[in-house]
């Protein structure tokens, strides 16, 4: 197989939705040409005796089980689906299991953005709880729950790791620390490359 076809079939695999020709040459910078050969390649791949197909629909190709397969893939899809939880809900939800109890606003100052829709998720999965206010008609403080502890393996709360072992990378490093020391959730860094 061509290292062209290799990569629209993995673009093909992973695409949400199918991909056009234009999108096709676009993404791997090919003529229609080049493009339209590495779909032939995949036609012939995928061709009857495997469990996929190369189909156009909608104005594109896409990847898609074979209709004759729909039995088998139906009792997949009636399981349980695991309760995945998004990069937001995670970090959200990581704000609440070292700073309980805590305010939306204060999940909110930490995050740098609006946490109500991520704050909702997390009760309704009862991965949080309102805890105890304040004061009298405070704003509502926030706690991790049992089922937060049995979902992540942990014994109790002080069974978190220390935020030092993780180690702060990338573009948003900087912020993300300032952050997190406010917080007094990580110590100040001895920085030797000022």
């Amino acid at each position: 197989m061509t290292e062209l076809a290799r990569a629209i079939e993995a673009l093909l695999f992973i695409a949400p939705e199918p991909l056009d020709q234009p999108t096709l040459m676009e993404i791997t910078d090919e003529s229609p040409a080049e493009v339209n050969r590495a779909l032939d390649e995949l036609r012939e791949r995928h061709a009857e005796g495997t469990g996929l197909e190369l189909a156009e629909v909608a104005g594109g190709w896409a990847l898609r089980t074979r209709a004759d397969l729909a039995p088998i893939c139906d009792r997949l899809r009636a399981r349980p689906r695991e309760d995945r939880l998004s990069p937001a809900a995670l970090e959200t939800l990581a704000v609440v299991a070292y700073l309980e109890p805590v305010t939306r606003r204060e999940i909110g100052r930490l995050r740098g953005v609006d946490v109500d829709s991520t704050v909702t998720s997390l009760l309704d999965r009862g991965l949080i709880e309102e805890g105890d206010r304040a004061q009298p008609n405070g704003p509502a403080r926030y706690q991790t729950t049992t089922h937060f502890l049995e979902r992540f393996g942990l014994a109790r709360r002080g069974d978190l790791p220390t935020l030092e072992r993780f180690e702060l990378t990338g573009p948003e490093a900087q912020a993300i620390r300032a952050r997190l020391q406010q917080a007094e959730l990580i110590a100040e860094a001895e920085t030797g490359d000022a």
